[in-house]
């Protein structure tokens, strides 16, 4: 019997067409998505009028009138000749949240300017008045009039979202407008060292200049992000992109519908990550939790009972891993509310019932707040604290040098206070002395020292052979 044989170049084309098939029906199609949900996305050009306060040489320098220099600086300024100063100008992006015309975009894309334009994808421009921004989440709400119900977009659920999954940011980088990039999530929670209150979305999609504020989208055209930073050092795109959870945006926006700003909760502690070696010298099994460095007077950890030395593991029936995650959950329960708080005490869980209140406005609170540990191997010598620092109520004693040995080692420093070793409250160096001799070794125990008006807790360790 004769095989029907087909030609080899036959063969070789069915399987590339079939290969190409096969790709693009497994690849993303951005091109519906571009064309059904870009025109939601607008444009942001600002534009801010010069203050007195940006011209150059404003004033005379903060000199005193009885200087016997003051009279030849006063002639010198008084004869440079006057510099008007510019009009300064930027571009963002947003998108449309509703179709009687609130948008979406970042609070620095608007931050201190006179003039927002909202630019349409059908090239109408339309004034826009701020409702209200937000500077710890970076969104911000404006309202623009139009004849016509306007396009709007779709909000996804970021419960959802997962790390790998593709994404489309569009958005206006150096003033192109309505440019679509493509890309993956990288993580989820992502906490920036200057943002303690939004557990970002990284991805890899390509966001520049000018993207701030703009939609990032899921493959059904949902909105599952705003666009609002990258990490660079080129100050343009370099892998590393950032978005603000809708979620996070959408409860923002509409606490400033209701009343044009944000409440936040606040416990009212100051808090570090716990290390390894600060997990074993409190007795944990593994690092967990939000080491308590310090309670703030007349806060809400105060009357629930917390002490410098906590290590807050559970808030509000959530657990806490990491120190960065206990802002984020504070921050999104409303002031007024009774939540449970699980700390660990001398090695013992415990609950307590915390109400929390209002996070202040222009207090930077609940996150670490001091610089990892020095590891250079040096000793130190300590004093009495200074007579106003005793007659303010402090307790504790003041590093004046450092020198080879331990207690450097963990990270302290000159100028600190050292105020508890090893879950004792230090008075002054006579009795600092004895408990350093009290001291166990071979395994390291907890230091609380203040430093930069913050309060630090280091792991020290003696070794066993001195």
């Amino acid at each position: 019997m004769q095989r029907f044989r087909q030609p080899f170049w036959l063969v070789t084309v069915f399987t590339l067409l079939w290969s190409a098939a096969a790709s693009a029906a497994d690849y993303p199609d951005f091109v519906t998505l571009v064309e059904r949900y870009s025109p939601a996305v607008v444009s942001i050009n600002t534009k801010s009028e010069p203050k007195e306060k940006d011209r150059p040489w404003h004033g005379h320098p903060s000199i005193p009138e009885n200087s016997p220099f003051f009279d030849y600086f006063k002639k010198f300024f008084d004869q440079m000749p006057e510099l008007s100063p510019q009009p300064r100008s930027s571009v963002g992006s947003g998108f449309i949240l509703s179709a009687d015309g609130y948008v979406i975009t970042n609070a620095h894309v608007v931050e201190d300017m006179d003039s927002i334009i909202v630019g349409l994808s059908d090239r109408t421009e339309l004034p826009a008045e701020v409702v209200g921004k937000d500077t710890r989440s970076d969104i911000a709400l404006l309202k623009v009039k139009a004849d016509t119900p306007l396009p709007t977009v779709k909000i996804g659920n970021i419960g959802k979202v997962k790390v790998g999954q593709w994404v489309l940011a569009i958005g206006s980088p150096f003033g192109f407008e309505r440019s679509a990039t493509q890309g993956i999530i990288s993580a989820l929670g992502r906490n920036l060292p200057s943002d303690n209150y939004v557990p970002f979305i990284q991805t890899d999609a390509a966001i520049n200049p000018g993207n701030s504020g703009g939609p990032l989208f899921n493959l059904d055209g949902e909105v599952i992000g705003v666009n609002s930073q990258i990490y660079s050092r080129s100050g343009g795109y370099q892998g590393l992109s950032f978005a603000v959870p809708i979620d996070v945006a959408v409860d923002v926006v509409e606490q400033l519908k209701a009343g044009g700003k944000v409440a936040r909760g606040w416990l009212g502690v100051l808090i570090q990550e716990v290390t390894p070696e600060l997990a074993q010298s409190f007795g944990l099994d593994k690092p967990r939790g939000a080491l308590v460095g310090q309670v703030m007077d007349d806060g809400p950890a105060l009357a629930a009972g917390v002490q410098a030395g906590d290590i807050i593991v559970a808030f509000n029936g959530q657990p806490v891993r990491h120190s960065s995650e206990l802002p984020l959950m504070v921050g999104r329960t409303r002031p007024g509310n009774k939540v449970p708080l699980i700390v660990i005490r001398n090695g013992k869980e415990q609950t307590l019932t915390v109400q929390l209140q209002e996070l202040p406005e222009e207090t930077k609170l609940e996150q670490a707040i001091a610089e990892p540990p020095n590891r250079n191997r040096l000793g130190l010598i300590v004093t009495e604290l200074p007579a106003d620092q005793h007659q303010q109520g402090e307790s504790g004693v003041l590093v004046k040098d450092v020198k080879e040995g331990p207690a450097a080692s963990a990270g302290i420093r000159p100028g600190d206070i050292i105020t508890r070793i090893n879950n004792a409250e230090v008075a002054n160096p006579t009795q600092f002395a004895e408990l350093v001799g009290q001291l166990p070794t071979g395994r390291p125990v907890p230091v609380l020292i203040k430093r930069n008006n913050g309060a630090l807790f280091l792991a020290l360790t003696i070794a066993e052979k001195e």
